[in-house]
């Protein structure tokens, strides 16, 4: 990094909280991927006039700046590859405001979702998007990666929930992407643009957000299958009856063996599991519930409807452990983060479990199988002994067969947990010439590459 720009230098701007401690700067060299990358300063705005004077200055004398949320994520997409500055949003923190009238709220890039809906509830409005990290990722990460969760497949990602951005630019401008409007069509979609590009092209320091009204019922129907691949079909099935679920989620049987692990009386079945819930009116969700019922019976080794509310809510709340709880299967093993966000067309989710179930037999590497089955985004959660070279070996090209497969059968390597590092060799295959054209959108409005360099393939 140039030696030009120094702590004291942005302590003119932040004064404290910036640093260069040795501790600090190896707390924010990683995340939960293998990618890591240690900077030269950390430093923690609480305004969008600090970032812009802070991008100014690195703009200057081209020092990298890395934006960081909560550091939960599993590409390495925050992660300070080329040194630099890294900024911690996470302060930037406000709720600034709660707009029921117009439908939307204006929050702070630092706010955690789980957060944001506690205080959405009193007034029977929520942010649907439902990443499993919901109760300390942030918003700013969240939508840097075009995140989601379990409730896609009927509410969609953040992409359909942003109204406006404030942005600051390579240089230091700020500028909105969008307006308060719920639809508009004045010129270039540049808040999409922002969306899902990780930091490379500004940095995030306001959001504006359109906000839904809670669903007043739900019901969660639970299907077991002989075969993961059944279950899969049972899902297309489900979908071209014209049934849309608020979430359809897969449980392979050894994450079904892993969740009774770690919760003893928890009520799963034997088998691969599909969660389909319902929402919405009382009537809609009984008829909705009935007829998964009557669809997925044929296929299914057992089918049934969760008795209460409480049930339902152990058996969330077992799900959103999933990723977690990987070591009380095997103590030894340790869960890496690599081809586990593959994704393909609906008509494929047969195909690409099979390929999964393949690759992991090939290599002997055991894997869950679980996820967002409902919009084709399969989780795949490897574990190895990290301390084991070849498994780790085995692991590293088990991973390139899974990402490979998703690109064969038309999907995607990455469905919401972003490109970063970790996936950026597969930018090419995936999206081909529209390289170029990113590569051409990035140098217009960063020429000198100082946001989130060595991410997307760029």
């Amino acid at each position: 990094m140039s030696s030009m720009v120094t702590l004291e230098d942005l302590r003119q701007i932040v004064g404290d909280r910036a640093t260069a401690s040795t501790t600090e700067l190896f707390c924010y060299s990683s995340d939960a991927s293998l990618v890591a990358g240690k900077p030269d300063y950390v430093v923690r705005p609480k305004s969008t006039s600090e970032v812009s004077q802070i991008l100014c200055l690195a703009n200057e004398f081209e020092v990298p700046v890395t934006a960081r949320g909560a550091g939960t994520g599993l590409a390495g997409g925050a992660v300070p590859v080329k040194g630099g500055i890294v900024l911690d949003m996470s302060g930037m923190s406000r709720i600034i405001e709660i707009d029921i009238d117009n439908l939307q709220v204006t929050v702070e890039p630092g706010v955690v979702p789980d957060r944001l809906n506690e205080a959405l509830k009193p007034y029977g409005f929520f942010f649907p998007p439902d990443p499993g990290s919901s109760a300390f990722c942030t918003l700013g990460g969240l939508i840097s990666n075009n995140g989601s969760g379990m409730r896609c497949v009927k509410y969609g990602t953040c992409r359909n929930y942003v109204l406006d951005l404030e942005v600051v630019l390579a240089d230091g401008r700020i500028i909105n992407t969008g307006s308060r409007m719920l639809k508009s069509s004045a010129g270039y979609d540049l808040t999409r643009l922002l969306i899902g590009a990780e930091g490379t092209l500004g940095v995030i320091t306001k959001i504006v957000l359109k906000i839904v009204p809670l669903p007043k019922y739900r019901r969660l129907v639970i299907a077991s299958f002989e075969k993961a691949e059944i279950a899969g079909k049972a899902v297309i099935k489900t979908f071209s009856s014209g049934i849309i679920p608020s979430a359809c989620e897969i449980l392979d049987r050894t994450t079904i063996k892993v969740l009774r692990r770690c919760d003893p009386v928890l009520v799963l079945p034997e088998g691969d599991v599909i969660l389909f819930e319902v929402d919405g009116t009382a009537s809609h969700v009984e008829e909705s519930a009935q007829r998964i019922l009557e669809v997925c019976s044929p296929l299914a080794s057992s089918i049934r409807i969760a008795s209460n509310q409480m049930e339902m809510d152990e058996i969330w709340a077992a799900r959103r452990l999933v990723g977690a709880a990987v070591s009380r299967l095997d103590p030894v093993k340790s869960r890496v983060y690599i081809g586990e966000d593959a994704g393909v067309p609906m008509k494929q989710i047969p195909n690409l479990i099979k390929r999964v179930q393949e690759i992991s037999e090939e290599f002997d590497i055991p894997a869950m199988k679980y996820g967002h089955i409902g919009d084709g985004n399969l989780h795949v959660a490897m574990f190895i002994d990290i301390t084991d070279k070849s498994q780790r070996k085995r692991l590293m090209e088990a991973a390139d067969r899974i990402h490979k497969a998703a690109i064969d059968l038309g999907g995607t390597v990455s469905c919401e947990h972003g490109i970063g590092k970790a996936k950026a060799q597969y930018m090419e295959d995936q999206c081909g010439p529209a390289m170029e054209t990113m590569r051409a959108i990035k140098a217009a409005l960063d020429p000198k590459r100082i946001l989130n360099p060595g991410k997307l393939g760029l």
